[in-house]
């Protein structure tokens, strides 16, 4: 797990309450990645559903924005960081062993430690 990072960004939403949070999410966090900083996105709340492999393969916005999925794929090839809350994941019935094996599984304590070494971040809830 990261545990120091340059940019955090905090996912609450799954994909049924709010696509556009989600899309954004992983646009600016890929943003930040070419941009030269480290970056990760942490999925809170409802969020954990989007560990599940293939989750944002139908979130698509619209233009000028690319599906959420593409994005995704792009920001793990640059080097980002998806990591999940296993609170939340437990509380939603996610089971770690379900999940996209390249995101990792945190805890609370984790996500204040994130937050507070950032440099900057962005929060959708």
């Amino acid at each position: 797990m990261a545990t120091m990072t340059d940019y955090v960004g905090t996912l609450f939403d799954n994909t049924d309450s709010n696509p556009s949070k989600i899309t954004l999410a992983f646009t600016m966090a890929g943003v930040a990645l070419k941009k030269e900083h480290s970056a990760t996105v942490i999925l809170m709340a409802d969020a954990v559903h989007l560990a599940l492999p293939n989750a944002l393969d139908n979130v698509d916005i619209g233009a000028p924005f690319e599906p959420a999925g593409k994005l995704l794929e792009a920001f793990i090839e640059k080097g980002g960081h998806v990591l999940v809350c296993g609170a939340c994941m437990q509380h939603n019935g996610v089971k770690e062993a379900d999940i996209d094996k390249r995101f990792a599984v945190i805890s609370g304590d984790d996500v204040v430690e994130l937050l507070m070494s950032a440099q900057g971040g962005l929060q959708l809830n």
